[in-house]
């Protein structure tokens, strides 16, 4: 089994930057983040795989950066120029023999 441990969410204005940690026990393969808005479906943010591998939804392009520590089991999310619309809860997932596990999610706000 994997645990997933989340930080790092908060209010913030928009432009503004915000850093999202998730600490894994265990051995995984791939993390990411995904994140849900009130009243949308769960969507992709971005993945790195164990070798570096970068993913990103088109809408964060630029604008958000994903990155692993792989001694730590940590994968970070640095959000930068921030948008009303990227308000949402945000979920990390991490793969491994196991399957797919998630944080708890922790909520991001910006606002206008």
């Amino acid at each position: 089994q994997v645990q997933l441990v989340e930080s790092g969410g908060g209010l913030v204005q928009a432009g503004g930057s915000l850093r999202l940690s998730c600490a894994a026990s265990g051995s995984i393969a791939t993390m990411g983040w995904y994140r849900q808005a009130p009243g949308k479906q769960r969507e992709l943010v971005a993945t790195i795989t164990s070798g570096g591998s970068t993913n990103y939804a088109y809408s964060v392009k630029g604008r958000f950066t994903i990155s692993r520590d792989n001694a730590k089991n940590t994968v970070y999310l640095q959000m930068n120029s921030l948008k009303p619309d990227d308000t949402a809860v945000y979920y990390c997932h991490a793969d491994s023999i196991w399957g797919r596990f998630w944080g708890q999610g922790t909520q991001v706000t910006v606002s206008s």
